[in-house]
């Protein structure tokens, strides 16, 4: 998935009331926007740099494996047949932004679906979502202690000239990232700190850019171009693992294009005139192409230098290991990165739990009741007791199950499968239909509903491929005692 950190932080300032009160003061209509919110200033060049910092992220990683499943043909092909579905039923999204007939502006994606299609459709929009963050904290647990180990691996190599296999265990670091969340995880709004996107957005150009200038340095070296046209050979793989590669490499590439769920928040930012709609096709259109560019380099590059042999995650296993400085950097800015994600997309799953307890059980002390404590140097800090039990309960959850499935690319994979589909294309599609009120069984409801009906097959055979990797590599894995 790309990762979404930086432009959720980026988005946060928009909706604040504080800044209401400030405009109003100052009064002016200049100062306030169509619904009385302060006046949106975006442009094409802001909101494209919301979707350029939203997508590119830590399913980078996965690419060069991806591409070394599929071949030089189909690899590339994939990725800019992903980017253009991705850019179309944006285009679609987009254009739901404003309700047709009374103007008024949906301010999120569920906004959106609710008001295009009805409580049901939010219910289950909002299932899907809650299952895709739950599932990205396990992905984040397991990249960034991957990357941890990938330190520890590196300097032991370095140290012992190679000498030692330095086999290490992932349970150490993931219960390390672990205990970090739980303490983060008790810091009210941590997701809305200012400082936390320009991190995010920093870490994550970062270690992108290491892998590519990586990629391009490996190639040089080796003074030829690895990989074939079909991808890996049958005599590494069985004619099985090869479909179910394929499948799980659609995955990983469909994870690398997923933001769509933040669209309508970044178009929210877009000033008016010219129409939002117009300013979020330009600029879906220019981010996604620079991205497009920048992954297939990332991935080419990749298979490139490593070809049948290219590894699941770029920056650790059995990628890179010289110079072991620079690839030190590349894995610390991407758990740096990690940390924070965690929290931003484990935030809107703390707040839905703990609203519906609040709702549920108004008069419990245990839900309901806030104590403030001193901390020297420092301010009252605010301490809920069913905050701390339900938070810390679910970060020792997701960190059990990455510990049981630590596996980077199935889940990779799994999560790409799990949604592209219905964020990406069915909601975008559903909506576009309902709004422009597209006869059934018209020319056009067939195209789209054709287009919606073909990702949903590639998806499920996306899924159906991580869940045969997870299948495949626990016959070799054994959970909290094999060390790697």
């Amino acid at each position: 998935m790309s990762e979404n950190t930086a432009t959720r932080n980026q988005l946060q300032l928009h909706h604040n009331p504080v800044f209401d009160v400030s405009l109003n003061v100052h009064g002016g209509s200049k100062y306030i926007d169509d619904d009385g919110r302060p006046k949106r200033t975006g442009t094409v060049w802001t909101a494209s740099s919301h979707i350029i910092t939203a997508v590119i992220g830590s399913g980078v990683l996965s690419l060069a494996w991806a591409i070394a499943q599929l071949g030089w043909i189909a690899g590339p092909s994939a990725m800019a047949i992903f980017s253009f579905i991705t850019y179309y039923t944006s285009t679609l999204l987009a254009s739901c932004y404003r309700d047709p007939v009374t103007g008024k502006r949906n301010y999120s994606y569920s906004d959106a679906v609710q008001s295009n299609l009805g409580e049901f459709q939010v219910k289950m929009c909002g299932f899907v979502q809650q299952l895709n963050l739950i599932g990205i904290t396990i992905g984040y647990t397991v990249a960034a202690s991957i990357s941890m180990m990938a330190i520890k691996r590196s300097n032991c190599f370095h140290n012992s000239g190679g000498k030692d296999p330095c086999h290490i265990n992932y349970n150490p670091y993931m219960i390390a990232f672990g205990t970090s969340e739980i303490i983060l995880s008790q810091i009210p709004n941590f997701d809305k700190l200012s400082w936390l996107s320009v991190v995010a957005a920093v870490m994550s150009f970062t270690y992108s850019g290491i892998g590519l200038a990586l990629g391009i340095a490996k190639v040089a070296e080796n003074e030829k171009i690895n990989g074939s046209r079909t991808g890996i050979s049958l005599g590494i793989v069985t004619p099985a693992q090869k479909m179910w590669r394929t499948f799980q490499a659609l995955g990983n590439i469909a994870f690398a294009y997923s933001y769509s769920i933040i669209l309508i928040e970044i178009q929210d930012t877009v000033k008016s005139p010219p129409s939002e709609t117009k300013t979020m096709k330009k600029a879906t259109r220019l981010s996604l192409t620079v991205t497009s560019i920048f992954y297939i380099l990332c991935g080419c590059m990749g298979y490139a230098a490593f070809g049948d042999l290219a590894p699941g995650n770029l920056l650790t296993g059995k990628g890179f290991s010289n110079p072991f400085w620079l690839i030190d950097i590349a894995n610390a800015a991407i758990v740096i990165h990690l940390v924070g994600a965690y929290q931003v997309f484990a935030q809107p799953i703390f707040a839905l739990v703990e609203k519906t307890a609040t709702k549920n059980f108004p008069n419990s002390q245990f839900v309901t009741k806030d104590v403030k404590i001193l901390i020297p140097g420092f301010s009252y800090y605010t301490l809920n007791l069913f905050r701390l039990v339900w938070r810390t309960i679910f970060v020792i959850l997701t960190t059990v199950i990455s510990m049981i499935l630590p596996f980077f690319n199935n889940i990779v994979g799994f999560l790409g499968a799990l949604g592209f589909w219905p964020l990406t294309v069915y909601f975008p599609v559903e909506m576009y239909i309902a709004q422009n009120k597209i006869p059934m069984w018209s020319t056009r409801w067939m195209c789209l509903q054709t287009l919606s009906l073909c990702v949903l097959i590639i998806a499920l055979s996306a899924a159906a491929g991580s869940v045969t990797g997870v299948i495949d590599s626990l016959k070799v894995y054994r959970p909290f005692k094999t060390s790697n």
